[in-house]
């Protein structure tokens, strides 16, 4: 009875999930479209350059499609598809180096590897396979070793590889078949094609410029950096202004900057690689943006350690703190203004070197009060000592975040430089206002140098005072009985001048 009963409650729970598996399957197929559309919004580039990839696919099938161009490369064109596949890259740093690596590798491995067998068969049957095997292994081995240099790892790895791949194909299938340069010919040409399509299509159909996306991401991060400073104002020193979860939101900013590096190194790399485009020269100082980069991130991480001490539960004295708080509170602050105006110079590239000394020299002025403040808070006995330890700690770390920040602000002025960026005009210095706006009045008065009149007579020294006047109505040019120009007017009145 007691199985019966069990074997019914499993047949109903079988019933129940087999009539929820339609309503299941629908939420999960809604749930899986709606992240696909969300995942595209984020970013529209994504769908572009999947659309991308498309077009370049159709065009070089044409090899296949086409019966003249098929009988010109044969199954061969079928390389060119796969160099669509391996080249095709988001940035057109990214394709244009996959790409040029594949095409110069793919020639001079072509070359050598013709080369090989010809070499090869000059010795004959019996040795043209260890020639053969043993270009294959010198060369072979010498290109993987080579990978392992940093610079040719970080820039030429790619086209090492194929280097490796093209030459063992062209050596070792040449010494079956007779038609090497043929073959080598038509491998080629339709690397060459397939690379050349990608190239063209990644340039000219909605470009994504590696070096914008660096240039972008070094700005972002200077002033999540900045958010962060100005919320430890109020995480610190909380005052009624600010909620607790808003400045919250704004400490924990940072906190992606730790993990840029990656990130940053590669668009830096595939930059070098792009031609000038926009307000980018052909020549621009990318490496200059990892250095930049580096100071922001040790800045990074000198707030976290700052942001530790500010979630930790040590409790410090409150006279302490209410001493420490205004110059640390303009310290976060200042700095936080000077990196946004950092931020700013970097996303216009325009110089404004005025406004970053500001607020750096008024941080600076807050460092000297918050000395004095320091050198006034003398503990009495061991143990006021160790209750303010971390508050001085806190604020020696905040000091040196304020040298990192004129750190950061001197490479972007020696950065702003080298990219030729342009000059911010002076708000406080007005316009020149043209000549024709401007009317003078003179008088012209001979020098007294004695008291008699004769000395004054016999002077040959005037002195001429030139007041500006507000440009005539059109009655009053009138009643000159001229029309005025765009030169200023002069109306000087001539006292008695001496007689020479």
């Amino acid at each position: 009875m007691e199985m019966d009963l069990n074997a019914q409650v499993k047949k109903a729970g079988f019933l129940q999930r087999l009539k929820e598996f339609p309503s299941k399957l629908q939420d999960g197929v809604t749930k899986r479209i709606k992240n696909v559309q969300k995942f595209g919004k984020d970013d529209p580039r994504r769908i572009i350059h999947s659309l991308k990839v498309g077009l370049s696919l159709t065009l070089v099938s044409m090899l296949y499609y086409v019966r003249p161009l098929y009988n010109s490369f044969g199954v061969s064109g079928m390389w060119a598809i796969l160099t669509v596949v391996v080249v095709s890259e988001f940035t057109v740093g990214g394709t244009l180096s996959k790409g040029l690596n594949r095409g110069f590798a793919t020639l001079i491995a072509g070359a050598l590897g013709v080369g090989a067998v010809h070499l090869a068969r000059l010795c004959g049957d019996k040795g043209e396979p260890i020639v053969l095997g043993i270009f294959v292994f010198s060369l072979g081995a010498a290109a993987t070793f080579s990978r392992f240099f940093p610079k040719i790892k970080q820039r030429y790895d790619y086209g090492a590889l194929i280097f490796i791949l093209t030459f063992s194909m062209v050596a070792v299938s040449g010494y079956r078949t007779d038609e090497i340069l043929v073959m080598a010919y038509q491998r080629l040409s339709t690397i060459l094609i397939g690379g050349t399509i990608c190239i063209l299509v990644s340039i000219f159909v909605f470009p994504v410029w590696a070096g914008e996306d660096l240039h972008k991401m070094i700005a972002n991060n200077i002033i999540k950096l900045a958010n962060s400073l100005e919320g430890f104002e109020g995480e610190y020193f909380p005052s009624s202004e600010k909620t607790s979860k808003e400045t919250n939101s704004c400490v924990q900013q940072y906190k992606s900057i730790l993990t840029s590096k990656s990130a940053e190194d590669t668009l830096a790399n595939l930059a070098r690689w792009e031609p000038g485009h926009g307000r980018f020269r052909l020549r621009h100082p990318w490496t200059k943006y990892l250095k930049i980069a580096g100071l922001v991130r040790q800045c990074a991480f000198h707030f976290e350690i700052l942001n530790g001490y500010v979630l930790s539960d040590v409790k410090i004295p409150l006279d302490f703190i209410s001493k420490i708080q205004e110059p640390c509170s303009i310290m976060s602050r200042e700095a936080g203004e000077a990196l946004k105006d950092v931020a700013k110079c970097i996303k216009t590239m325009k110089r404004d070197n005025v406004s970053i000394n500001k607020h750096i020299e008024k941080s600076k002025n807050a460092i000297q009060s918050l000395r004095i403040a320091l050198k006034t808070s003398s503990p009495e006995t061991e143990k006021d000592l160790l209750e303010i330890i971390p508050g001085v700690t806190m604020a020696s770390i905040l000091i040196e975040i304020v040298n990192y920040v004129e750190k950061i602000s001197e490479v972007v002025e020696e950065f702003s430089g080298l990219a030729h960026f342009k000059e911010t005009p002076d708000p406080k210095v007005s316009p020149e206002l043209g000549q024709h706006q401007l009317l003078h009045r003179g008088t012209v008065k001979p020098v007294l140098e004695g008291d008699n009149e004769e000395e004054n007579n016999s002077s040959s020294h005037v002195v001429i005072n030139v007041h500006d006047e507000q440009p005539p109505t059109t009655n009053e040019k009138q009643s000159f009985g001229r029309r005025e120009d765009d030169e200023s007017r002069c109306r000087v009145d001539m006292l008695s001048l001496p007689k020479l």
